[in-house]
């Protein structure tokens, strides 16, 4: 029952793709050979005799999605090709599309606005995901319920600085700015540092503005650490981040809801979901399980404790009670 195997979130150019796909490592995979049987889910075995191929993003979050995915597949008696750990977003997005691969967790706000071409999110979760799933129709790409798990941008800060300022959501923190401008410095990536989905829509939509002497760009993995130890005030992190939890950072509500949602999904090619439409029933139970609380736990296992992401999943999948 036991199997240990050995993010960046950048809107990556389409026409990047082909090559993507071309050197990804879709021609290549391994078996997963959990020995698992089916708990909650996988009753009757009812994919048996399907020939699926499970893929995933390489970041830690991704890698853990995908190999539940592939863990509740087997179980219900499918044998599954683990091509997990593609570099980038669009190249797992084209297997999908081409039939390379069959199933992956994907996320709303990057369909929306990365492969979907859309520059304005859609604040509430369900509509985008809804407009989303609409949208990849005729893109051969089915879109399953997604989860509660939220993987977007937020500020965060240590527990010091909380107990100091008391700011709970982002207009807190602008009128902090404007009270105070020196108490506001931001951690951020270069990359949220500049896009319009980032800092700049940020201070736009908050009417918040922090002077650029106030803001550090690093390194995401720096961010946590220098927001820990309080060398800025606000960092910028993922929502589903572990080291949030296991740094013991606060983070700030979006009350004015600006970041996109990130929510995850199953999405499956369209011609594999015809042939085997159990495969929803399988995975649905699994992906609403998935919260911001339920990832940060598990990203932490492996991001902080150095624990493998499949082995991760496969205890996770156990204690759950979804596999035995």
């Amino acid at each position: 029952m036991r199997r240990a195997d050995g993010r960046t979130r950048q809107a990556v150019g389409l026409v990047l793709a082909g090559a993507l796909v071309a050197g990804c490592g879709l021609t290549s995979g391994s078996p997963m050979v959990d020995d698992v049987e089916p708990g909650s889910i996988g009753q009757g075995r009812p994919l048996k005799g399907a020939h699926l191929t499970v893929t995933s993003k390489s970041f830690t979050e991704s890698l853990i999605m995908g190999a539940m995915m592939g863990i509740a597949l087997q179980a219900a008696g499918a044998d599954v090709l683990d091509r997990t750990g593609i570099q980038g977003s669009v190249g797992g997005r084209e297997a999908i599309k081409s039939g390379d691969a069959d199933a992956m967790y994907e996320y709303t706000g990057t369909a929306w606005i990365t492969y979907q071409g859309n520059g304005k999110p859609i604040a509430d979760p369900h509509k985008q995901w809804e407009a989303v799933r609409a949208a990849d129709v005729d893109n051969g790409v089915a879109w399953l319920p997604p989860a509660a798990l939220n993987n977007t941008y937020a500020l965060a800060m240590n527990e010091a600085n909380y107990r100091k300022y008391r700011t709970k959501t982002l207009s807190d923190v602008a009128a902090l700015a404007k009270r105070d401008p020196g108490a506001v410095t931001l951690c951020v990536e270069g990359e949220f540092a500049n896009r319009a989905d980032g800092l700049p829509g940020m201070e736009k939509a908050y009417g918040m503005s922090v002077p650029a002497k106030n803001v550090t760009q690093m390194d995401t993995g720096i961010i946590y650490t220098q927001t820990a130890k309080g060398n800025c005030t606000f960092g910028e992190v993922f929502t589903t981040d572990g080291r949030i939890r296991s740094m013991h950072l606060v983070v700030m509500k979006d009350d004015r809801k600006f970041f996109p949602n990130y929510n995850a999904a199953p999405v499956i090619n369209a011609g594999t979901l015809k042939e085997w439409p159990a495969m929803a029933k399988v995975l649905d139970p699994v992906t609403k399980k998935l919260t911001n609380d339920v990832a940060q736990e598990l990203n932490a296992k492996v991001d902080v404790d150095g624990e493998d992401p499949h082995q991760v999943a496969l205890d996770w999948m156990v204690k759950e009670g979804f596999v035995k």
